[in-house]
C-alpha cells in the first residue's frame, strides 16, 4: 500500500487557483487520499479555502484531509510537494502602484507582472518571501519539490536557483498548452490532433513546430495555415476577452517566423513596438488593451464575492479538469508513471544560445527521478535576440537582490524594452525613485526609499 502525499499550499487563499489544483489531484488515483496543507497570513482566506477545499472532498468521496496553518514552516514540515501561489502587496496596494506611477511619466503598461519597471518591482517584493520558503524547505523538507506559480516567473526561478540550488524547483505556466488550443481554435482542428514543442523563456516561449495529425500517421506543419488565416483576417479569432484581440503576436509571427506562447496583451510590452507616446493608431490598429490588469483584478474581487458565498452555502463543489500541470507533476513523481509538461527551471546548457544561469521554459520528462529538462539546442537567432533583452532586465534584477546594490535596479530598468523606448534617462531613475518610495516596507529594506533620502 502506497503512503500519501503531502501537499503544501503557501498562498493557499488564492482560492479558486488551490480548488483548481486540488481537485485535480484528488481525482487521480494515486493521489486520491493526499493530505492537504494550506497556509496563508490572511485568516479570512484561508478559512474560505478551508470550506472549499473539505468540500471537494466530500463531493469525490475521498479520504483526503485538509488541515490549515498560519505559521509557514509548520506547514512545510516533512511536506512532499510545495504549490507557491501568492501575490506580495495584492491588487492593493501594490498592482496600483506599479501602474499610476508610470502613468505619470506617460509610460502605460498592459499587465506588468512580468518585465518593465511593474515586472522589476513586483520581483523585488516577492524573491525575498521565496526564499524564506526555500529557507525553511531546507529545514523541514529538503526533499520536497516546490512547484511554484507566482509572477515575475523568470526572475522568480532564476533568483531561486542563484541562491538555492539544491532546491527542487519548477515554474509553472499555462500559457504554451492555452495557446495552443486558442491557435487550435483559430485553424478550426481539434487540440487533440495537435502536437507542438515549444522554448525560450517564460512568457517569451516560441512554438519550434506546431503540427497536426494526419489519419496516414504523418504530421502536416501548420505554421503555413496560420500565416494565411491572419492575412485574410480568418485569424485571431474572438478570444474570452474582447478586450484583447491577440493581433500583437500573430503581427510578431510574420516578422519572426514563429509563434510567441503568452499572450498579446503581454507582448505588447516586452517589446518596443507595440505601446509609444503619439502613436494611438498603434494602440488602436492591434487593440492593445493598455491597464488590462488592473481591470481584470477588479472584475476578479467582485466575482470572487460571488463566488466564495456560493461555494459556503453549497453541498457539492462541481469539479472540472484544469489545464494546469501540478497534478501530473505529483502524480508522476509519486508513482513513477511519466508525464511531459512546461516547466521553467535554470537552463544549464538546454538551450545552448541563451545564458547557463538564466531560467528557461521547456518541455520536461517527469517521472519518480523528477523533473529532467529536455535538451534544446540553437534557438533560431533572431528569437534568441528577442529573448536576451527580457533576460538582461531579469539578469539584473537578480542581481540587484542577491547583491543587495540598489543601482542594479535602475540598471534593470534602463535595460527594459518598452521603458527605454518611451524614457530618457533621467525620468528612468527618477521612476524608480517614486516606485521604490512608494512600495515602502513591500520591498527589501535595502530596497526601499530613494536616491534623494540615500544622500541626505
Amino acid at each position: 500500500m502506497m503512503a500519501n502525499p503531502k501537499i503544501t499550499f503557501i498562498g493557499a487563499g488564492s482560492s479558486v487557483f488551490m480548488k483548481n489544483i486540488v481537485g485535480d489531484i484528488l481525482q487521480r488515483p494515486a493521489l486520491a487520499d493526499a493530505q492537504i496543507r494550506l497556509m496563508d497570513i490572511n485568516p479570512t482566506r484561508l478559512g474560505e479555502s478551508e470550506i472549499i477545499a473539505k468540500k471537494l472532498v466530500a463531493t469525490l468521496g475521498t479520504k483526503a484531509t485538509v488541515e490549515t496553518f498560519s505559521n509557514q514552516r509548520q506547514a512545510l514540515d516533512g511536506t512532499n510537494f510545495v504549490v507557491v501561489c501568492f501575490q506580495i502587496g495584492g491588487y492593493e496596494p501594490s498592482t496600483v502602484i506599479d501602474f499610476d506611477i508610470p502613468k505619470k511619466y506617460n509610460l502605460r503598461q498592459t499587465i506588468a507582472d512580468t518585465l518593465g519597471v511593474g515586472g522589476i518591482m513586483r520581483g523585488l517584493r516577492t524573491v525575498p518571501h521565496l526564499w524564506s520558503i526555500c529557507e525553511d524547505m531546507l529545514q523541514v523538507a529538503p526533499d520536497a519539490i516546490m512547484l511554484q506559480y507566482v509572477n515575475p516567473m523568470a526572475i522568480n526561478t532564476w533568483a531561486i536557483s542563484e541562491k538555492y540550488p539544491t532546491i527542487k524547483q519548477v515554474g509553472l505556466c499555462h500559457s504554451v498548452q492555452g495557446t495552443a488550443h486558442e491557435l487550435a481554435n483559430d485553424l478550426g482542428i481539434p487540440y487533440e490532433e495537435i502536437r507542438y514543442k515549444s522554448a525560450g523563456i517564460n512568457h517569451m516561449a516560441f512554438y519550434l513546430k506546431f503540427e497536426h495529425r494526419q489519419p496516414d500517421g504523418s504530421y502536416r506543419n501548420l505554421y503555413p495555415d496560420l500565416f494565411q488565416a491572419y492575412a485574410t483576417g480568418k485569424a485571431p479569432k474572438p478570444t474570452w476577452n474582447p478586450r484583447c484581440p491577440n493581433k500583437v503576436r500573430y503581427e510578431m509571427m510574420t516578422r519572426l517566423g514563429y509563434f510567441v506562447t503568452e499572450s498579446s496583451e503581454h507582448f505588447a510590452e516586452y517589446t518596443p513596438y507595440f505601446i509609444k507616446e503619439g502613436r494611438e493608431d498603434l494602440i488602436e490598429k492591434f487593440g492593445i488593451p493598455l491597464d488590462e490588469y488592473p481591470k481584470r483584478c477588479v472584475e476578479q474581487i467582485a466575482r470572487w464575492k460571488k463566488t466564495s458565498e456560493d461555494y459556503k452555502t453549497a453541498d457539492r463543489i462541481e469539479v472540472k479538469e484544469s489545464k494546469e500541470y501540478a497534478s501530473s507533476i505529483v502524480n508522476s513523481v509519486w508513482t513513477g508513471e511519466p508525464s511531459v509538461i512546461y516547466g521553467n527551471l535554470r537552463n544549464n546548457g538546454v538551450i545552448t544560445n541563451l545564458p547557463n544561469n538564466a531560467a528557461v521554459e521547456v518541455p520536461c520528462l517527469v517521472d519518480d527521478n523528477g523533473l529532467q529538462p529536455t535538451f534544446i539546442g540553437d534557438l533560431p537567432p533572431q528569437l534568441t535576440a528577442l529573448i536576451r533583452t527580457n533576460i538582461n532586465v531579469q539578469e539584473l534584477t537578480v542581481a540587484a537582490l542577491m547583491t543587495e546594490n540598489r543601482e542594479h535596479i535602475y540598471h534593470a530598468a534602463m535595460m527594459d524594452p518598452h521603458t527605454a523606448a518611451e524614457l530618457d534617462l533621467e525620468q528612468i531613475w527618477s521612476l524608480v525613485d517614486d516606485l521604490t518610495e512608494a512600495h515602502g516596507s513591500m520591498l527589501p529594506e535595502w530596497a526601499r526609499g530613494s536616491r534623494k533620502q540615500r544622500v541626505a
